[in-house]
């Protein structure tokens, strides 16, 4: 099977003309379109259901508790969890990370623990490890990039020797690798170390098992994955979050209080304090019912292969004036094209590439895309990226090359 022809009709987003051209979006790596299934699953919301949700015995208070958990149980199923319970909705993938590494790193992680990263991480995995080496003296080590983009595992037994926690990307959101999370998470769990994934690259674009992927933690959002922004996931092992503390205190995530202190609610209450986004667990659960009705071999044989046309489209085109980032076979990569671009001038800065597109109507994302520790591997202070999604297809490829055929033009002047 493959995806629909006509897919793009579901997106009203992409009807936009920009300069008497058609909307190319290749922008999915930083935010996905939305088609109108999820945007009327929202909208229908507010219509008829919206009350505060676990607060009220009335019929509307009911339903809305009903959507939220019933979002939940969905979450799960796409996922293959367990159970709905380990599944904590919090507000982006970064809000995620700090739940896990102000909570579990904070129970747990003494001076002189060790956790592991890599290079090419986002900076939501780079950054609350580094606030907990200057609160608490932990060690930070590093999994190094190779030429090709790949995670130099050359030293990876030495690198988790004593280490408390690994956390890698599932997939680069700069050079679309994928990582073998399998087999990292058998070399952490080897090691005594527990595995956390980021995968808010992963779960949009490939079908995804967390029972499979053996990780201890997974982290994702719903905005990449065409649901609304606001709300992001969580999930954890069940015995695992049963021993965190509670992140975030106040309503929703207490069992009882008192004037001498409180006790928490069960989880996944416990990590969710104050009035959830229930709106935008409706919408990413209808997110999910579009990806489910699709396949997510689908979705995954698609990218493959307009990742594989972008690759050999802009290298014939260009020539040795581009040069892709990362792996060069499309079947280890997600749809994400991080480059640079060699004007007979020198090199064309990403955001005056970003402009002229612009200007043809294609949308790139231009900068150091949250992952400036990789840029330093890369050698670059920024890069032009496409990332493709479900809703794209070889006539934008065709006008993205175009495109850049015209910025070409522009800046040999």
């Amino acid at each position: 099977m493959s995806l629909p022809t006509n897919i793009k009709d579901d997106f009203p987003i992409l009807r936009q003309r920009f300069n008497d051209t058609g909307l190319v979006y290749l922008d999915s790596g930083n935010t996905s379109q939305k088609p109108q299934a999820v945007i009327d699953a929202m909208a229908n919301y507010y219509e008829t259901t919206n009350a505060n949700v676990h607060r009220g015995s009335y019929e509307l208070a009911v339903r809305a508790t009903a959507a939220l958990e019933g979002a939940r149980a969905k979450v799960a199923r796409f996922i293959n969890a367990p159970a709905t319970a380990e599944v904590v909705f919090t507000k982006n993938a970064t809000e995620s990370m700090n739940l896990l590494a102000r909570s579990w790193g904070g129970a747990n992680l003494q001076r002189g623990d060790a956790v592991v990263i890599s290079e090419m991480e986002h900076h939501a995995n780079i950054v609350p490890w580094h606030m907990l080496v200057e609160e608490k003296g932990i060690e930070l080590r590093w999994i190094p990039v190779d030429a090709d983009g790949h995670l130099d595992l050359t030293d990876l037994d030495a690198l988790l020797d004593g280490a408390k926690l690994l956390s890698v990307t599932a997939m680069s959101n700069v050079l679309g690798t994928l990582n073998d999370i399998p087999r990292l998470a058998e070399a952490a769990h080897a090691a005594g170390a527990l595995m956390a994934v980021d995968a808010s690259q992963y779960v949009p674009h490939l079908a995804t098992d967390v029972q499979a992927m053996g990780a201890d933690f997974v982290i994702f959002t719903g905005h990449k994955m065409l649901g609304p922004m606001g709300i992001g996931v969580l999930w954890a092992r069940a015995e695992i979050l049963e021993a965190m503390p509670p992140f975030l205190g106040g309503g929703e995530m207490i069992l009882n209080v008192t004037k001498e202190g409180f006790t928490t609610a069960e989880v996944p209450w416990k990590f969710e304090a104050g009035t959830p986004m229930v709106a935008e667990a409706v919408g990413l659960g209808a997110a999910i019912d579009y990806l489910t009705e699709l396949g997510m071999d689908n979705v995954r044989q698609h990218e493959v292969e307009l990742t594989a046309y972008a690759m050999r489209t802009l290298t014939e085109a260009h020539g040795d004036k581009i040069t892709i980032h990362g792996p060069s076979e499309p079947a280890e990569r997600g749809g994400v094209l991080s480059f640079v671009y060699e004007g007979d001038s020198g090199e064309v800065h990403p955001h005056d590439i970003a402009q002229v597109l612009d200007q043809a109507g294609v949308c790139v994302r231009a900068g150091h895309h949250c992952a400036k520790p990789l840029m330093q591997v890369l050698g670059a202070n920024a890069t032009s990226r496409v990332s493709l999604y479900i809703y794209n297809d070889e006539s934008d490829i065709d006008q993205l090359s175009a495109a850049l055929g015209s910025a070409d033009d522009m800046f040999s002047l």
